[in-house]
């Protein structure tokens, strides 16, 4: 039987673009959206049963760290290959494949009881993480025409993003009263139930013919990325100016020039060049970073706060930002709409905007803390500024881009965000220099932890509001050029009056 989804890409961009979309187009949607979920509700689901597993397994605070890190470290070094692999092997197949290892890696990391088993389970679950997403999206970007159409499939798919990153405090924080395991295997029958649905509904695609197998460009990129997020994850505790720290900002250094000499010399390079001279690409990208990097740390600084200073439970803590994620949540019918509307640049900047007033609101925090004064407008306004920013870039970093790099636009923005996220995350971290091994920052109690984290608060917000900048350079530009225009029409216009006065 022939249907929308069994056509070419190009076939079935065109029936997406009509008003209404089939059972089949809508279940396909609900596919790529639960993995896009799942990623992003691991990102900070875990961060709540750290001291649980700590206490269970015996783990010391700096061994304990890399339960996040070991997937960020498979999530941020493995995109642009998951996203290029894609486009060479086939999307369906590696978005099958990947869930599969996802679901694997969630049950057996809920299973271990040894903490190297437990971080390498972590590492997979990340680099699977680092295949279904830009797979994921790179779908979406060839089944629905690009403009209104794929505006509204974005909106959806971006929204349950959103709902992953800004409620997986919420689920940690519920699964915790039944042991930290759970938030491990909570992800393992969603992933089964996706790669179920995704057999049937996932349309098969040919691979790219005229692609080829950059390894030397892989395996040089994917160093890079590993060693980087390695770099800035552990130079808090090794020390910024450490000759450690320096030997390996110094290999990251070596290993990117390495992969540019090679991309520049090989048949089917890996990541073409050439796309990074998309100004509209490569700004969605700075907003990624600046997007993901302030809200991690914020949220980061945020949870020892409320669970150190104020000695709230994982719980309480969830319910704090639970109104941020019913606005995520909410948006979504309206997202297509203000895309349409306003423009990528503008919803991105207003998104930033919308955080940083959050994030210097919380500056006013006192120890004397009061939910509705305090606490409750920051949550809003993270919540709208997740949902204007985090759909507007996804749209602008995959528009104008052609099917076949689809994967690696998708591929390049989720890697800013990841990467970007871990950097400002490790600067905020060493900025605080709070001793979490022995507790001296709860210690001092709110007032002196307050005192901590207005430095890094600052600079959370500073992130944000440089995105701000980078978001509207083209509409500065534009208003400057405009003016220019203007002044020089009426110096035309004055030397013309003066010849005529005889001046």
């Amino acid at each position: 039987m022939s249907t929308a989804l069994n056509r070419p890409a190009a076939s079935r961009g065109r029936e997406a673009d009509g008003s209404r979309w089939s059972p089949r187009l809508w279940g396909l949607l609900i596919v790529l959206s639960l993995a896009l979920f799942l990623d992003g509700l691991d990102v900070s689901m875990v961060a709540v049963a750290l001291p649980s597993i700590g206490a269970e397994l015996g783990l010391s605070t700096a061994t304990l760290q890399w339960v996040i890190s070991g997937y960020v470290l498979g999530f941020g070094g493995f995109l642009l290959l998951g996203g290029r692999t894609a486009d060479l092997l086939g999307r369906r197949r590696v978005f099958l494949v990947a869930l599969g290892v996802f679901a694997a890696a969630s049950l057996i990391g809920g299973l271990v009881d040894s903490g190297t088993l437990l971080i390498a389970s972590r590492f997979v679950k990340g680099v699977a993480a680092a295949f279904t997403a830009p797979t994921g999206l790179s779908i979406l970007t060839t089944t629905f025409a690009e403009g209104r159409q794929r505006n509204r499939a974005m909106s959806v798919y971006t929204v349950f993003g959103a709902s992953g990153f800004s409620s997986g405090l919420l689920f940690g924080g519920l699964l915790m009263s039944l042991g930290w395991r759970w938030t491990f295997f909570f992800g393992a029958p969603f992933a089964l139930l996706a790669l179920l649905a995704g057999l049937a509904l996932i349309p098969k695609d040919r691979p790219d013919a005229r692609g080829g197998y950059d390894l030397v460009g892989a395996a040089t990129l994917t160093a890079t990325m590993l060693l980087l997020v390695y770099t800035v994850v552990t130079a808090p505790e090794t020390g910024w100016a450490h000759p450690v720290t320096i030997a390996s900002f110094g290999g990251v250094v070596a290993l990117l020039a390495l992969f540019v000499w090679v991309e520049n010399r090989v048949r089917h390079p890996l990541v073409r060049l050439g796309i990074l001279r998309s100004g509209t690409l490569v700004r969605a990208n700075v907003g990624a970073i600046a997007l993901m990097g302030s809200f991690i740390s914020f949220q980061f600084l945020l949870t020892l706060f409320l669970q150190q200073a104020l000695g709230q439970t994982p719980l309480q803590m969830a319910l704090s930002l639970l109104p941020a994620g019913i606005l995520v949540v909410v948006s979504a019918p309206f997202a297509d709409r203000l895309i349409g509307r306003f423009g990528t640049p503008k919803l991105i900047a207003a998104g930033l905007i919308a955080l940083s007033t959050g994030y210097l609101l919380f500056l006013r925090v006192e120890p004397e803390f009061a939910y509705l004064g305090m606490m409750l407008p920051t949550a809003l306004l993270l919540g709208a500024g997740f949902a204007l920013a985090f759909p507007a870039i996804n749209v602008q970093a995959t528009a104008g881009v052609d099917d076949d790099e689809q994967g690696l636009a998708a591929g390049l923005v989720q890697t800013s965000a990841q990467v970007g996220g871990a950097l400002v995350l490790a600067v905020t971290t060493a900025i605080i220099a709070v001793d979490h091994a022995t507790g001296q920052g709860a210690a001092g109690g709110a007032a002196e932890m307050l005192v901590q984290f207005r430095p890094a608060l600052v600079f959370v917000t500073a992130v944000a509001l440089t995105g701000v900048l980078i978001a509207l350079y083209p509409l500065l530009a534009r208003g400057r050029r405009s003016a220019g225009a203007r002044i020089a029409a009426d110096a035309e216009a004055a030397d013309r009056l003066a010849e005529k006065a005889g001046v």
